[in-house]
């Protein structure tokens, strides 16, 4: 299964109603992929569109990710470097780590703004 993280862009994306964005969310609800939601990222899209939080939420197959200690420093550290502060926690989380070693790609409509960051979003357009 592939595991993939949605950014703020592609979840405003999925919550007007993007086709390719709609099929990874049902092939996460039968298990045919993984889905994650970084919290930064879900709280980026809510400043933008009021309730898109909640129906994300409410999306079977999608998890939400907390932004617990490591993570927090992690995006503060981006945010302070340059890195847009809606990105940060997509970044860190698509990162290798001792539970994903190969890491995660993240799906973004924006992936020009993930320029040095040392990730390389997938477009759902080109899927």
């Amino acid at each position: 299964m592939t595991p993939f993280l949605l950014d703020h862009s592609a979840l405003l994306a999925l919550g007007a109603g993007h086709r390719q964005l709609s099929w990874l969310v049902v092939a996460a609800a039968e298990g045919r992929a993984i889905g994650h939601v970084p919290a930064l990222c879900l709280s980026a899209a809510e400043a933008e569109r009021k309730g898109i939080g909640e129906h994300v939420a409410s999306l079977p197959g999608l998890e939400v990710e907390p932004l617990d200690l490591t993570a927090a420093l992690d995006a503060g550290a981006l945010a302070g470097g340059g890195t847009d502060w809606q990105i940060t926690h997509a970044v860190h989380l698509a990162r290798p780590s001792a539970e994903w070693p190969t890491g995660r790609s993240v799906v973004s409509l924006m992936p020009d703004r993930y320029e040095g960051t040392g990730v390389d979003p997938i477009d759902p357009d080109d899927i």
